[in-house]
């Protein structure tokens, strides 16, 4: 069994449990790591508060350094990397080689470049205003990017000068023990990065209502944010949120139809669905909305469904069977209200793994529960709309607003009704996504940003010192 690292040193947790890594295409299990106790939390937080002091005061540029190496290094060991998250967590190794461990070193090494060039000094009037590391902050990520969501909350942390206590996601944790190598080999100072790994009712929690951790960054539902920011309320901590989604993806009468439904189904069905931030709600005009339907169910059909190892697989397992069960039952809970399933559904593609078809339904009505709530798995919904107004309307009508999309003729009228939106980001007409922008989300999708200058920003504490 693995241990924990804490100060510097890999050490055996106070609790004598352990979890089951399981490889969620085989469902062997390949790795034990510890269930981690209040009393590791206490050790780790201990160790990140004394070296809050050293790291809070060490030269931007030095600060800086070490994160480059972190990130050179990452890029080194990427092939050995993605074949962990491809195995404890079931991503196609094709994605989980470009965007579950390159994409995360491409933000380690912006923050490398931030850790020093951010300015941190400003003058109002007759005050000097600074720009400070808010202290130790406890890191709470998730299992779908594993190494990404990591490396979104303690790349600007370290880089603003906090220290860190990880708590990944006891479902795929292997790739977090690869970086507290990567953070030991470049020499991060003991205490700076701390991993305890556990579950989250447990090592989450506590770690939440520690009174020596001044910040709490999670990333998970929205109902387990809840519980954190309540938590950390008691003492007052600054929380950070990145939580569910329900994102629309509005295609205007005048768009390319074809090419939003190809890019929009593959929006939906990355990561096997699982990505918060997934254009779940494809919203077309009614005059073109069986042909859309068409264009979607010859889409999903392209989807081969494997081995994450299998070069031609496009959509790997659900990381669990508690998450193909959850998906499964959204899926029959969604013909039950009357949707039309027209591709995919609950049957088994093969005999061992946690899979699912790329599924695909239509007839779906605003306020259908496939229309609000998170599934987390390759389901589309298909909902039509009569006007520009409408489409609007559907698309800001739930609880979430973390990402969208509108297609549109021309940029200018995407632009105008991506205003209207209520949500943190929007890809116009299939604009990439961008791991150096602000990424966050309205209403319940979370409070905060990260990535960017403005994720460096939520690690910051603002003095302002009159003259």
């Amino acid at each position: 069994m693995r241990q924990l690292y804490i100060g510097g040193f890999w050490t055996a947790s106070a609790s004598d449990e352990s979890i089951d890594v399981v490889n969620p295409a085989t469902e062997e299990i390949i790795d034990r790591v510890p269930a981690g106790s209040p009393d590791d939390v206490e050790s780790a937080a201990v160790a990140a508060r004394k070296a809050f002091p050293g790291w809070s005061e060490t030269a931007p540029s030095e600060r800086g350094k070490l994160l480059g190496d972190a990130a050179e290094l990452l890029k080194q060991r990427s092939e050995e990397i993605a074949k962990t998250i491809a195995a404890d967590m079931g991503a196609p190794l094709g994605f989980a080689r470009r965007v579950q461990t390159l994409m995360p070193a491409t933000v380690l090494s912006s923050y490398a470049q931030l850790a020093e060039t951010h300015p941190r000094e400003s003058r109002v009037g007759n005050s000097m205003v600074v720009k400070e590391p808010i202290g130790v902050v406890a890191a709470i990520t998730p299992w779908n990017y594993p190494l990404h969501q990591i490396i979104c909350k303690v790349a600007p942390a370290l880089a603003a000068g906090c220290t860190v206590v990880l708590k990944p996601s006891e479902v795929a944790p292997l790739a977090a023990y690869a970086m507290a190598e990567i953070f030991a080999e470049v020499g991060l100072p003991p205490g700076v990065f701390n991993l305890v790994s556990g579950r989250g009712p447990v090592v989450g929690e506590a770690m939440a209502a520690h009174p020596e951790v001044d910040m709490v960054s999670f990333t998970g539902s929205t109902a387990a944010g809840r519980r954190v920011a309540a938590l950390a309320a008691e003492s007052v901590k600054r929380v950070a949120l990145e939580l569910g989604g329900k994102s629309a993806n509005i295609i205007l009468p005048d768009a390319d139809l074809a090419l939003a439904v190809k890019v929009g189904v593959a929006n939906c069905f990355v990561n096997a669905g699982q990505t918060c931030s997934a254009w779940t709600r494809m919203i077309v005009h009614r005059d073109q909305y069986d042909e859309a339907v068409r264009l979607a169910v010859e889409a999903a059909r392209g989807y081969t469904v494997g081995d994450p190892f299998d070069d031609s697989t496009k959509i790997g397992p659900l990381v669990s069977a508690t998450q193909r069960d959850r998906v499964v039952r959204y899926i029959n809970r969604g013909q039950e209200e009357g949707a039309r399933l027209v591709a995919g559904g609950t049957e088994r593609p093969h005999d061992r793994g946690y899979y699912v078809e790329p599924t695909v339904f239509a007839a779906v009505e605003p306020g259908m529960t496939i229309e609000q709530e998170e599934i987390f798995g390759p389901v589309l919904s298909l909902i039509p709309y009569t006007s520009e107004d409408k489409a609007v309307e559907i698309a800001n009508d739930t609880k979430y607003g973390l990402a969208g999309a509108v297609w549109a003729a021309t940029e200018d009228r995407a632009i105008a009704v991506a205003r209207r939106l209520r949500t943190g980001q929007v890809a116009i007409n299939g604009g990439r996504f961008n791991p150096l922008a602000p990424f966050g989300g309205y209403k319940q999708s979370g409070v905060g940003r990260e990535l960017g200058e403005q994720g460096l920003e939520e690690y910051l504490e603002t003095k302002a010192m009159q003259l």
